[in-house]
């Protein structure tokens, strides 16, 4: 069965965030445009609450390596009752590019399972919730103050 066309727009916000870690400029203007008010963003090694300050914690977390490429499987969308809130769920591959000499090995790699709310809001559906639960790890993750 065919995702629907709201089903099809909350997937795609996970799409769109995940493509933007690697590619856009992560400004406010990216936040507003994948997130609510509220939001909640939970790695396993720190989370952020809220929009303002959402790009700045992006990009600061991403300053621990020289490049990144984070690739999704399709989300699976559930709508709720009244229309207005969905959850979802994907797989997530992430490859994390040391800087030069930063680590023994080049990379560090990261299998994810990535499960998340969705709103309706005035501008359209927003990501409410994004938690990433790691199921596997290879590599040597980043140390602090990694010379960059």
């Amino acid at each position: 069965m065919q995702p629907g066309p709201e089903e099809s727009e909350i997937s795609t916000l996970l799409d769109r965030y995940l493509i933007g870690l690697d590619d856009d400029e992560l400004d406010d203007a990216w936040a507003r445009g994948l997130f609510t008010k509220d939001a909640l963003v939970e790695f396993p090694m720190s989370r952020h609450e809220g929009l303002e300050g959402l790009a700045g914690y992006h990009r600061d977390a991403l300053t621990a390596f020289a490049a990144t490429q984070h690739l999704g499987s399709p989300a699976d969308v559930a709508l709720d009752g009244d229309g207005e809130r969905a959850t979802l769920r994907a797989n997530l591959v992430s490859t994390h590019v040391h800087h030069p000499g930063a680590a023994d090995e080049p990379l560090f790699q990261v299998g994810t399972l990535a499960t998340g709310e969705a709103r309706r809001a005035a501008e359209g559906w927003r990501l409410s919730s994004l938690t990433f639960r790691v199921l596997w790890s290879r590599g040597t993750p980043p140390r602090s103050q990694e010379p960059r």
